[in-house]
């Protein structure tokens, strides 16, 4: 028969009937969470409302040692009679159920009925007159070797996790007070370069500022020049005079000097260069 723990308390009458004749309930009953000790005398069950509420396991082999332990039996000398019983109608209940799940506890089941088989047939000897193996013997390696894993498995479970039993503070400390510097490449200074231009631009503003030139300076400045040549073309009498405010009194000092008929201006003919030289004056 399935263990206690395999099938859940909650029985359902099939009729109102029924559910007159059983007045109290066990506490284990609960509806919406509340522990249920009356049953109501005007509750309707359907007929099909039994149902078998059995423990989950986590696959055969979870099954298998679940009814090994519960009844004491030793491992390495299982009764394979009494557990296969057991299993069985086990498979049986969740077949109803879940005939997917049922698929992969059918394949232990299977299992199972072959090693009672092989159990019940004489024992054969090998070619060296030594005893066969128990055919047992692979299923108890595996049950062991589950057992151990699922043991380390709550071990593991019961140490303490983080975001589970505890958190982690957050706690922000500086590691180091020198300044980590990134690198700089030729493309990032030509960009920062062309930045400081465009707001410099911006920003620039245009002032004039005075300045003081006489134009009697410039006129002495002139007859010296010409005094050393004969000729001086009009592109070079301007040599030297740097700025254009020096370079409109050079050219005012020039007309006032050919307004007083101190110098000539010539040219021998239209588009020529243009020359400037003393005014000749008469013995």
């Amino acid at each position: 028969m399935l263990p206690d723990e395999a099938v859940g308390t909650v029985v359902a009458p099939a009729d109102a009937a029924a559910a007159s004749a059983v007045p109290d309930i066990a506490a284990t009953v609960r509806l919406y969470g509340e522990p249920l000790l009356r049953m109501p005398t005007d509750l309707y069950i359907p007929p099909d409302a039994l149902e078998i509420f059995l423990d989950a396991f986590e696959g055969p082999l979870d099954l298998l040692l679940y009814l090994i332990r519960k009844q004491n039996f030793n491992i390495l000398d299982i009764p394979m009679a009494q557990v296969t019983l057991q299993y069985l109608k086990y498979v049986d209940q969740i077949r109803l159920h879940n005939l997917e799940l049922a698929a992969e506890y059918l394949l232990m089941a299977a299992m199972l009925i072959e090693i009672k088989s092989r159990m019940l047939l004489p024992q054969r000897k090998c070619d060296n007159d030594d005893e066969a193996g128990d055919p047992r013997a692979e299923l108890v390696r595996r049950l062991l070797e589950y057992e151990q894993i699922k043991l380390a498995a709550y071990d593991l479970n019961a140490m303490p996790q983080l975001d589970r039993d505890f958190t982690r503070p957050q706690l922000f400390v500086e590691q180091s007070n020198v300044p980590n510097w990134p690198e700089v490449d030729a493309s990032d200074l030509q960009r920062a370069w062309l930045d400081v231009l465009k707001r410099a631009t911006l920003t620039q503003h245009h002032r004039i500022s005075r300045q003081e030139l006489s134009v009697r300076e410039h006129m002495s400045a002139i007859l010296r020049q010409l005094q050393s040549a004969r000729f001086v073309e009009f592109a070079d009498l301007f040599h030297g005079q740097n700025g254009v405010p020096i370079v409109v009194v050079h050219f005012v000092a020039m007309l006032e000097l050919a307004k007083e008929t101190l110098i000539e201006i010539t040219q021998a003919e239209p588009f020529a260069p243009i020359y400037v030289r003393l005014a000749y004056s008469p013995a």
